[in-house]
């Protein structure tokens, strides 16, 4: 079974939450003209990418390509670039800094503690993530209050130093996000037929099991307290709404 087939479930407000989400994008755009989406290349992030496409709005797409991603989720970086005919900018970490982490502590030191495994990502994420938003007034990403307990308040608009950041589907349920993939027919990655909600890092995602929680393949090892890399650690800073349109 597809995941379309599992999880095709709009609710009753589908129709106005996807009218809102464009509004959004389009007025976030109006006031921060410098935009660029963050992609995990998750169904979340492809929903997001088709949302900035109908919305008509300017913005980068980007990828942070760790060193250690999936097969199934970089094949989706040239579908994205085919569908709407733009690049999508790819970052990867320091080759220096891999290296020597790696010699100093082994390809498995995610797996030793979570100082190591947030060193980790600090590595092949947060310092890729720096350069890929220098210069940028504000980046889009895919986050969903029904995702975690860590992100069940996020806000659609949140002023982080230097920029805003701006999650569209914060109200959207996983049913909403496959019902829109489905009617818009769009390239979705593989792993998400193979029971793999969220995924990340091959080395630290998982499938989950039924009654699982969403999140609970991403680093399975750890306490919940721990779970994120540090891309999405809430709150970063104040509720910052957009002006209406006058």
């Amino acid at each position: 079974m597809s995941a379309i087939d599992l999880y095709n479930k709009p609710s009753a407000d589908f129709d106005a939450k996807v009218a809102n989400s464009i509004a959004l994008l389009q007025r976030a755009a109006a006031q921060y003209p410098a935009l660029t989406q963050a992609s995990s290349l998750g169904a979340e992030d492809i929903v997001v990418t088709h949302l900035i496409h109908l919305a008509g709005i300017s913005s980068g797409v980007f990828v942070l390509d760790t060193g250690k991603l999936h097969a199934e989720t970089r094949a989706l970086i040239g579908l994205i670039e085919k569908r709407y005919t733009r690049s999508v900018e790819v970052y990867r970490p320091k080759n220096e800094s891999v290296i020597k982490f790696v010699r100093h502590h082994g390809e498995k030191a995610m797996y030793d503690s979570i100082e190591l495994r947030k060193q980790c990502c600090d590595i092949r994420k947060m310092e890729p993530l720096a350069r890929a938003l220098a210069g940028k007034d504000g980046w889009i990403t895919g986050l969903r209050r029904e995702q975690s307990n860590a992100r069940a308040e996020v806000a659609d608009i949140v002023q982080e130093p230097g920029r805003v950041k701006i999650s569209p589907i914060v109200e959207w349920t996983w049913g909403d996000v496959w019902h829109f993939i489905a009617q818009h027919q769009l390239d979705y990655n593989a792993l998400h037929d193979q029971f793999f909600p969220s995924i990340g890092c091959e080395p630290c995602t998982r499938a989950i099991s039924v009654g699982e929680d969403f999140r609970a393949g991403r680093w399975w090892w750890e306490q919940e307290s721990a779970k994120e890399c540090g891309l999405h650690v809430e709150p970063i800073g104040e509720t910052s709404p957009l002006k209406q349109p006058a």
